[in-house]
Order: C-alpha cells, then structure tokens, then sequence
C-alpha cells in the first residue's frame, strides 16, 4: 500500500521580505490516500488560492507532488501552502487521478 506525506510552510510578510518560510514542516507522514488528501487541502483560511503540480524530469514519473496554495489570511497576512508528496512507485496514471481528486475537494 502506497503510503503518503503531507507537508507545509507559512509565509508572512515579514518572511517574504528575507525569502524564507516563517514556519515549516510536517503535517503527516504514512499517510492513506484518503487523509493525505483530506490534509493537503485543509485550509486555514477555508479559502485555496491555487493548485499545483511539482514536476521533477529526473524521476521518470511525472510530478512528484502537489501543492495548494491557501488564501491569504486577512488579519495577519500570512499565506499557507500545504503540499501532498506522492510515492516513486505510484504510476502517471494515478497520478492524474490523486490531482483530480485534490483539484475536486
């Protein structure tokens, strides 16, 4: 079974002044599909901005992950992209379907 990771960072203005993240790190590690997704597109702003796909040529599988980019928090300012990385072994096919599914929740 094809286990999944979910990661974040969190930009402020403060931190997109220095080119950094303000906070960054795991939200989960061997993951189901099902929670991964449910993770990756938990929002703190209940609002997303955008979603995206990490290509990486070297693999030979298509995208590496997903990211999806929340809407701006309006009292802080902070921005929040979550990113679901997906196994070498899961194939292209499934791939366009686990976007699919993101791009739907």
């Amino acid at each position: 079974m094809a286990t999944f990771s979910v990661t974040y960072g969190i930009v402020t203005e403060e931190s997109a002044e220095h080119g950094e993240e303000d906070e960054s790190g795991f939200i989960g590690r061997d993951l189901s599909l099902r929670d991964a997704i449910e993770a990756v597109t938990g929002t703190r702003t209940n609002h997303v901005g955008g979603v995206e796909c990490i290509e990486i040529s070297e693999s030979g599988n298509g995208f590496r992950w997903i990211t999806v980019q929340n809407g701006m928090e309006y009292e802080t300012g902070a921005q929040e992209a979550r990113s679901l990385h997906i196994p070498d072994h899961v194939t292209d096919a499934s791939r366009a379907r686990i976007l699919r599914l993101v791009r739907e929740s």
